[in-house]
């Protein structure tokens, strides 16, 4: 480790990060593709906010590209795959 504190971010960080109801960051935490948690407490679910930030940058369209698929509310979902 180099010595810097972590970053860390309940679910309530998340939905900020990402934009997203509650609701919404529970189902993409269910999903494989997003970061396990670093902690589960008796107040939920942590998580490392570089790990939420790669997470963002790997699955997150850039700006002014067609919505990602299977986005549906809450809009975070890996983009199509070129065809």
């Amino acid at each position: 480790m180099d010595g810097k504190p972590m970053r860390l971010a309940g679910a309530h960080e998340v939905r900020e990060l990402l934009g997203v109801s509650r609701q919404r960051v529970y189902q993409l935490a269910a999903r494989p593709d997003f970061p396990e948690p670093v902690a589960i407490l008796a107040q939920g679910k942590v998580w490392a906010v570089d790990d939420i930030e790669q997470w963002i940058a790997d699955y997150r369209a850039p700006s002014g590209e067609a919505d990602l698929v299977g986005a549906g509310a809450g809009g975070v979902t890996r983009p199509a795959e070129p065809g």
